[in-house]
């Protein structure tokens, strides 16, 4: 991580009760190649009652790294918001801190921004046997995705992945309100209304387990269905 005023990238990690992963997520971020001359990274706690915080408000940080916080949980939306406010580079992406993506996939995902071939590029999961922890989970996906394309007439492979990388600019332009895992498709659903051309490269992927901590559920899958259809008839 670089402290200069040219920022190329901006990693934004919202980070709510991830104590188990987050420091090592933090690590394998900071130490993956981009193609850029310099790059930040924007950490917001939203609220961690575990220990996240207190381990985030301790650490010493590299030049580069900068630590924001909510007072209470609030969603992942309202910590991406948060985050993007806040970032100086000329390319903006999303990055959990639950170990399920691999930073470096990245570099792979800002190639064809920089060649001027895209407006916003997705990391695609491929959901192998390895790399989904249920069978709903990955049909879930899949049944939004398709509501998705079905609703805006667009062709894409997996909108809620959290793998986007866009122009500081249009991120900021899309006017995200969601607070929670729906900041997701609004992401998308804003970026098709606006004509923006979406780029998909396939990612490596990991899902963790509900024990492992992972949070979505059906109930956010009924959220993401809202979000869609309120993104489109706005």
């Amino acid at each position: 991580m670089n402290a200069r005023d040219d920022v190329g990238l901006s990693i934004i990690v919202p980070v709510y009760n991830e104590l188990a992963t987050v420091e090592e997520a933090i690590e394998e971020i900071m130490a993956a190649p981009f193609p850029v001359d310099a790059t930040e990274l924007v950490i917001v706690d939203d609220g961690s009652t575990d220990g996240t915080r207190e381990l985030l408000q301790t650490r010493e940080w590299p030049p580069g790294v900068r630590f924001l916080e909510h007072e209470r949980n609030q969603g992942k939306g309202a910590a991406v918001r948060t985050g993007l406010a806040s970032v100086r580079g000329t390319y903006t992406t999303i990055m959990d801190a639950d170990r399920e993506y691999d930073p470096r996939s990245i570099g792979d995902l800002l190639a064809p921004l920089i060649d001027g071939r895209a407006d916003a590029v997705y990391g695609i999961r491929g959901f192998q046997s390895h790399s989904a922890f249920s069978f709903w989970y990955v049909v879930g996906n899949k049944a939004v995705t398709f509501a998705a394309n079905l609703l805006y007439n667009r062709w894409l492979a997996d909108i809620m992945t959290c793998h986007k990388v866009m122009r500081t600019d249009l991120f900021r332009s899309l006017s995200l309100v969601a607070e929670g895992f729906a900041i997701e498709p609004e992401i998308t659903a804003r970026l098709l209304r606006s004509g923006a051309r979406i780029f998909e490269v396939p990612i490596s992927y990991n899902a963790r387990k509900r024990e492992e901590g992972k949070k979505l559920t059906s109930l956010d899958g009924v959220r993401v269905l809202a979000t869609l259809l309120r993104c489109r008839v706005a």
